[in-house]
């Protein structure tokens, strides 16, 4: 059946491409992430040794040459470069042909920030030479829109154009709004991700100012700690990530692989603090109730769980809270949950896609990847979080969900695909 209970159109994932700390393809990141590596390391991309945490998890040996006119590259910011070498791989992998039905493939970016490095830039030839120097291209490359939009125009995609910039939460919700869009007829294929390029100067010593950023320089690799005793913060990352969502009577009509199938959507709002999670967790945990009502699974179905984990103090904490409210105090026991945040640092508007691509291929092979560096237990963070070593286990249905700063939350579910 193409529909499903609810006679909605089923939307099935054909294509991935990512550009992460951990490597610059879906498989490479994928083969890192479940070794247990880190993409943690000194920071390259400008000088950060005035700076109190000198250290990120930086996308490494990218060439924006590699899928983007030399003189195109120019005109956009890194972030808009990483998304759409991510998306080429998404487009290649999944074998599409684009140019046959432009106005039937539709593309969801988001971002956090956008072109963070565009404005620093901007800023800083207004201090050194004056405001009449600053580049015509400043604001096209700052706009956060600029991300999804380059996609479409460098791939040619004519349908729905859309671009989530709802902080840590946005990549969620920008392959939840494609699933809409295709459920809802408005197009056959959507190219659904996100990208996020913050670490330039204004990003780290932003961050570093709220007391967010771990301070371990003297041993980036082990900084991130989600759900440990010793988490003192997060590590900035950036990464780029773009899954190919197609109706399932679209992707067996060109005979195409399918990883999983996507099934189920949910948001909420805290309406509570600019940056603090709701305390109660009661918000976070209805929008993971919502996508599993949407999918129409209960808890006893779910099988695994990719979780927000930013290895801050009070966000892992109130986390392993809302994951009992969720699931219920006995079942939140039984699930296994991975915080890939450990090895890829938090990349903020892109961290939902590149671990939507986690869970996609957790489904698809039953195995989850390792949350790294949980060597201390906190007796609040008490769940099974697949400790230092990926696991085999069987897995039909997963959830990935996160949750951005003035209380956005959105949370996935996937199935693998029979």
């Amino acid at each position: 059946m193409t529909v499903d209970e609810q006679g909605r159109r089923r939307v099935v994932v054909t294509g991935a491409g990512a550009l992460t700390p951990l490597g610059n393809d879906a498989e490479t990141f994928w083969k890192h992430l479940v070794a247990g590596d880190s993409g943690a390391g000194p920071i390259t991309l400008f000088d950060a040794s005035p700076f109190p945490v000198d250290f990120a998890c930086e996308v490494k040996g990218f060439d924006p040459r590699t899928w983007i006119d030399a003189k195109r590259a120019r005109r956009m910011d890194r972030f808009s470069q990483l998304i759409v070498g991510a998306a080429r791989m998404a487009e290649d992998d999944a074998g599409l042909d684009i140019g046959t039905e432009r106005e039937h493939t539709g593309v969801a970016v988001a971002t956090g920030i956008g072109g963070l490095k565009s404005f620093q830039e901007c800023h800083t030839t207004i201090l050194e030479r004056g405001p009449d120097r600053a580049n015509p291209f400043s604001i096209p490359s700052i706009l956060p829109n600029m991300g999804a939009a380059w996609v479409s125009m460098e791939l040619g995609t004519q349908g729905p154009l859309m671009s989530q910039c709802t902080a840590c939460a946005a990549a969620n919700m920008a392959l939840g709004d494609a699933l809409d869009a295709i459920r809802l007829g408005r197009a056959e294929v959507m190219l659904a991700g996100g990208t996020e390029a913050g670490i330039a100067e204004v990003g780290m010593a932003g961050f570093t100012a709220m007391r967010a950023l771990s301070k371990r320089t003297d041993d980036p690799e082990r900084a991130s700690r989600p759900f440990d005793r010793e988490r003192d913060g997060f590590v900035m990352g950036e990464a780029a990530a773009i899954v190919v969502l197609e109706s399932l009577e679209h992707a067996l009509a060109r005979d195409a692989k399918i990883y999983a199938e996507l099934i189920g959507y949910g948001v909420s709002s805290d309406a509570h603090h600019m940056t603090e999670p709701d305390p109660t967790g009661l918000q976070p945990a209805r929008a993971i109730a919502n996508a599993m009502a949407d999918a129409g699974v209960g808890p006893d179905q779910v099988d695994h769980v990719n979780a927000h984990a930013t290895s801050t103090p009070v966000g892992d904490s109130s986390e392993t809270r809302i994951l009992k409210r969720a699931f219920g105090e006995k079942r939140a026991y039984e699930i296994p949950i991975s915080a890939i945040k450990g090895a890829t640092g938090h990349c903020l508007g892109a961290s939902g896609a590149i671990e939507a691509i986690a869970c996609i291929f957790a489904v698809q092979r039953d195995l989850l990847p390792p949350t790294i560096n949980l060597e201390y237990p906190d007796p609040e963070c008490d769940l099974d979080y697949v400790p230092n070593a990926s696991r085999e286990h069987e897995t039909n249905v997963a959830i990935s969900h996160n949750f951005g700063f003035g209380g956005h939350n959105a949370a996935l579910v996937f199935r693998k695909y029979e």
